[in-house]
């Protein structure tokens, strides 16, 4: 346990302060590896409670994707950090105001949260152990029984979205040329190789 405590200690209070210097840094480069710090922190605080194939997809997804991303959209562009820094004092007070709307809502809810009355009576159905039934065996019998035509329906969606960007980039240029995969197969050896016979000094 005193393990455990110390690693959600140390997990979580470099999460906070990554994620404050996300916010805080000059250089947007350095606030996309903090991001990614945050997010390596945040996938270690859900191995501790047991969710570790939710920790495996912030990783995979968020840190091996969206955060790469970011960096390489913000190394590549010329970004002008004098004229991003203009306008952070003129907004200040409104982002400030947004902030304290935004915390008093949450603690609010956190002062009220009860369990349902409702939900009480849920408690007397048995369920299997804990050990016995992981992260991972849980959510994917949620997603292939009770889910599985919205879980399809989302695979759906997405693999139209990634046909249609590859059609709305694939532009026809002419001079270009392209590989041709019948051609290739039906050539004949004949047709692709000439055997000259080259006599001793002579040279081609």
């Amino acid at each position: 346990m005193i393990i455990q405590a110390l690693s959600f200690y140390l997990f979580a209070s470099v999460a906070i302060a990554a994620a404050v210097m996300v916010i805080s840094a000059r250089n947007p480069v350095h606030s996309v590896l903090f991001l990614i710090l945050a997010f390596f922190n945040a996938a270690g605080l859900f191995v501790l409670i047991g969710a570790e194939f939710i920790a495996m997809i912030l990783v995979v997804v968020y840190v091996g994707a969206v955060a790469v991303l970011f960096l390489f959209v913000v190394m590549m562009l010329d970004i002008s950090f004098a004229e991003l820094r203009q306008g952070f004092l003129q907004y200040l007070p409104i982002g400030g105001l947004v902030g304290i709307v935004l915390l008093a809502e949450l603690l609010m809810f956190g002062g009220s949260w009860v369990i349902a009355p409702a939900t009480e009576g849920l408690r007397s159905f048995p369920a299997p152990p804990i050990d016995q039934v992981t992260n991972t065996h849980a959510i994917g019998k949620i997603l292939y029984t009770d889910y599985i035509y919205l879980f399809q329906g989302a695979g759906m969606v997405l693999l139209v979205a990634m046909i249609g960007a590859i059609v709305l980039t694939l532009r026809a240029r002419p001079g270009v040329r392209k590989q041709k995969i019948s051609d290739q197969i039906n050539r004949r050896p004949e047709d692709a190789i000439e055997i000259k016979k080259v006599q001793s000094g002579s040279g081609i």
